[in-house]
C-alpha cells in the first residue's frame, strides 16, 4: 500500500523570522489538548555561537491548527537549558496521560556528539502556558520515546529505542508501578540490563536500524506502532521507509500483524531534497473517524502529512506469523568440519549438495585442500539429520577433466557446489567446474543409484560442459521430473536466475549448451538487491515447487537465504517469494571463515514435514538448519497476493 499525501504539503516550514527555527521545522507530533489540535516540532535554528563553537541548534517549537493541517505558530516550548540537554533538544513525541502532557524528546548533552551523551528528556506540562517538570530519562545512549495513552495491565508502559547511535538499534517496552520510576536511574540500569527481555521483534535484517516513529495508537485489537525501518544504514544507498506494526494490547513485546513492505519511501522533492536527502520520518499518528493521518519530517527540513483510511492500513498488515519463518540452526553445528589427517579438505568443507535414499541422506559436500583445490566427499546422516551414519575418508568426486583441473600453481579450481537430482535410479550431479584462467562453468556428470550405494566411485559418468564458454556460469539444478516433454534446469548468469528446457540431457556439441528461456531477477534495495542464485534442487508440493536461493545486498554484500514458490506447470512464474530471509550469518561459524558472511546450501533434505538444509558456513565449515516445510509453504502462498507490488 501508499499513502496518499496531503496537496498542502509540506504543512510547516521554517520561519526565518524567528532564530531559533530559521533553518528548519521538521519531525511534528500532534496531540489533541483542551479541545484543540497542537503540533510540536523540532526547531533548528541558524548557526549561532555557542561556548566558542558555530552551531545549530535545536529546540521544540509549538503551533496549533483547527484541522490539523493548517498550523498557527505559539512559540518556543522547550528551549536547550538542562545540563544534559544543553546542545539540543530533538524530536518530540507528546502522550496526554492522566491529564498532563509528557513531552519526550532527544536529549544532547555534550558536543562532538558521543552515543552516551545522547539520551531521552522529559517534560511534563500541566499546563501548555506554565513551566514543565524537566526529567532526564535514560543513563545510556536512546532516542525516540513515547507512552502509551493508558495503563497496561495495571502499570504505566513506555516504548523507546536504545542503541541509537551504537547500533544494532532495537524498539523496546518499559513499564512501570509509578510514574517516578520513568526517572529512576537505579530501573533503567536493571531494565537495560535484561534489555533482550524488553525488545520488539522488528528488525528484519542483522544490518537494519529501527526507530519509533509515532507514539502508539490503541486501534482494533491492539496498538498501532508507526516507526522507521532504515535499510543499508551508513551506507551511500540509505533507504529511509516508514513501516507499521500492530502491536497485542496486552503485551506490546509482541507483534501480531505488520506491514510487509514500507508504508511511504522518499518521492517527492521536498523528501527528496533537504538538510538530509531522502529522508521521511514518522513522528505522529492520529486515527479521525475512518481517516488514518501520517505527521512525518521530510529531509530533515519541513513538516509534511499523509493519509488513508484506516481500513487500508489495516488491510495491509499480514499477521506476524506470516513473516518469513526463519530456519533453526541445530546445536550440533557446524555438524562437519575439516579433518586435517586429510589432506584434500584440510582448508574447509562447505555447500554441500544433498539427496534422500529411504532412511538416510547422502551429502555431498565440497572439500578444499591447501592449494584451493576443490574435491567432493560423503558424508550419510541419519534420515532426521541428527545422526553421522558414516563419512568417506577419500574424495568420491574429483577433477578429471581439464576444464576442471589447475591452470597455475596458485588459486581456486576444482569440482565445486553440488546439486544432486535423482530421476529414475540415475544420480545426476551439476556443479561449478573451475580451472582459474577462464569464468567458471556448469558441468554434468552421473551415476547410477545401485553404483553410488555400492560406493563404486569409478562409475561417475565422464563430466560435459553444458554452459557456454566465456560466460560466468553457476548454481545449476536440474528439477527432479519432467514439466510436459521437457527437462528444466535452473542456473545463474549474474545477476539472475534463468531458465533453460530441454527434451533432452545429453550436450554433444557446441550448439548444445545452456539457454535461457525466462528469469527471475533480484529486488533492487534489498537484502538480495545485488545478485541471486539457486540454492536447492526444487522440492514438489502440491502447491508449487519450493526453490531456496541466496541473495547478495549492496550495502554489505552478505549471502543471505530465501525462498520462492514457482508455478508446477511454468515454473518461470514466481507465485511467492519470502520477503525476508530465512537464514543469514549470525553465529560465529557463518561469519568467520574463509570468505566471511556466508550461509550456502546446496540441498535439502525432507522428513515428514521437516525441511533439513544442511549448509556451508563461510565457506569453512557445514551445518544443518531446519524448518518445518508447512509453515513456509504458508508464507509464501500468503506472499503471492504482495509479490506483484515488489
Amino acid at each position: 500500500m501508499s499513502l496518499t499525501r496531503h496537496k498542502a504539503n509540506p504543512i510547516l516550514v521554517q520561519d526565518s523570522s524567528r532564530e531559533w527555527e530559521s533553518y528548519a521545522a521538521f519531525n511534528g507530533n500532534v496531540f489533541s489538548w483542551q479541545g484543540s489540535l497542537h503540533l510540536v516540532y523540532r526547531a533548528m535554528s541558524a548557526p549561532r555561537r555557542f561556548e566558542g563553537k558555530d552551531l545549530r541548534m535545536s529546540s521544540v517549537g509549538h503551533a496549533t491548527s483547527p484541522d490539523g493541517i493548517a498550523f498557527e505558530r505559539q512559540g518556543l516550548l522547550v528551549r536547550p537549558e538542562m545540563p544534559w540537554d544543553r546542545y539540543g533538544c530533538e524530536d518530540p513525541r507528546v502522550t496526554v496521560l492522566e491529564d498532563r502532557i509528557f513531552l519526550f524528546y532527544t536529549a544532547i548533552g555534550a558536543y562532538p556528539f558521543t552515543p552516551d551523551q545522547i539520551r531521552v528528556g522529559l517534560a511534563i506540562f500541566d499546563s501548555l502556558d506554565s513551566d514543565p517538570e524537566r526529567h532526564l530519562i535514560t543513563p545510556f545512549n536512546a532516542k525516540a520515546m513515547a507512552m502509551f495513552p493508558e495503563k497496561i495491565n495495571g502499570k504505566y508502559a513506555a516504548i523507546l529505542t536504545p542503541n541509537t547511535d551504537i547500533p544494532p538499534a532495537s524498539i523496546a517496552v518499559a513499564t512501570f508501578d509509578h510514574l517516578e520510576e520513568l526517572w529512576s536511574k537505579d530501573y533503567w540500569v536493571n531494565w537495560y540490563r535484561n534489555l533482550q527481555d524488553h525488545v520488539v521483534p522488528l528488525r528484519r535484517l542483522d544490518t537494519d536500524q529501527v526507530e519509533i516513529g509515532a507514539p502508539p495508537v490503541r486501534i482494533g485489537s491492539g496498538w498501532l506502532l508507526i516507526y522507521c525501518r532504515i535499510q543499508n544504514y551508513g551506507h551511500s544507498n540509505t533507504v529511509f521507509g516508514i513501516e507499521a506494526a500492530l502491536l497485542d494490547a496486552n503485551d506490546p513485546r509482541r507483534v501480531i500483524a505488520r506491514s510487509p513492505e514500507p508504508i511511504m519511501v522518499p518521492r517527492e522533492s521536498y523528501e527528496t531534497y533537504g538538510i538530509v536527502p531522502n529522508v521521511v520520518f514518522p513522528s505522529g499518528a492520529v486515527v479521525k473517524g475512518e481517516e488514518f493521518r501520517l505527521y512525518y519530517g521530510a529531509a530533515d527540513t519541513v513538516c509534511a502529512l499523509a493519509t488513508c483510511e484506516v481500513k487500508t492500513l489495516l488491510h495491509a498488515l499480514r499477521p506476524d506469523s506470516q513473516s518469513s519463518p526463519t530456519l533453526k540452526r541445530s546445536p550440533n553445528n557446524p555438524v562437519l568440519t575439516a579433518r586435517w589427517h586429510c589432506a584434500w579438505e584440510r582448508l574447509g568443507v562447505y555447500n554441500p549438495g544433498v539427496f534422500q535414499d529411504g532412511d538416510e541422506l547422502h551429502v555431498i559436500y565440497r572439500a578444499q585442500d591447501e592449494t584451493g583445490t576443490s574435491t567432493l566427499g560423503l558424508a550419510t546422516f541419519s534420515k532426521d539429520g541428527q545422526k553421522l551414519i558414516s563419512r568417506e575418508i577419500t574424495p568420491i568426486y574429483g577433477p578429471r577433466e581439464h576444464f576442471e583441473q589447475k591452470a597455475y600453481e596458485t588459486g581456486n579450481s576444482g569440482c565445486e557446489d553440488p546439486r544432486l537430482t535423482l530421476i529414475e535410479n540415475q544420480l545426476y550431479m551439476l556443479y561449478t567446474a573451475f580451472r582459474g584462467d577462464s569464468p567458471p562453468r556448469v558441468a554434468m556428470t552421473s551415476i547410477a543409484l545401485e553404483d553410488f550405494r555400492a560406493k563404486k566411485w569409478d562409475r561417475w559418468a565422464k563430466p560435459v560442459l553444458i554452459s557456454s564458454p566465456g560466460v560466468a556460469n553457476k548454481d545449476a539444478a536440474l528439477f527432479p521430473e519432467k514439466i510436459g516433454d521437457d527437462y528444466v534446469i535452473i542456473h545463474r548468469i549474474e545477476p539472475d536466475i534463468v531458465f533453460d528446457f530441454r527434451r533432452t540431457l545429453n550436450f554433444d556439441g557446441d550448439s548444445h549448451w545452456l539457454e535461457v528461456y525466462g528469469r527471475i531477477e533480484p529486488r533492487p534495495s534489498s537484502w538480495e538487491g545485488i545478485k541471486i542464485g539457486a540454492n536447492t534442487p526444487p522440492i514438489k508440493t502440491p502447491d508449487g515447487w519450493v526453490l531456496f536461493y541466496h541473495g547478495v545486498g549492496g550495502h554489505d554484500r552478505h549471502y543471505r537465504l530465501g525462498a520462492l514458490l514457482l508455478d508446477l506447470e511454468d515454473p518461470r512464474r514466481v507465485i511467492g517469494r519470502t520477503l525476508d530471509p530465512i537464514l543469514q550469518p549470525e553465529e560465529i561459524y557463518e561469519r568467520v571463515g574463509y570468505v566471511r558472511d556466508v550461509v550456502f546450501p546446496c540441498g535439502c533434505g525432507v522428513n515428514g514435514d521437516e525441511l533439513l538444509v544442511f549448509y556451508g558456513g563461510a565457506d569453512s565449515v557445514l551445518c544443518l538448519a531446519s524448518g518445518s516445510l508447512s509453515e513456509l509453504l504458508s508464507t509464501l502462498k500468503w506472499s503471492k497476493q504482495i509479490h506483484h507490488r515488489l
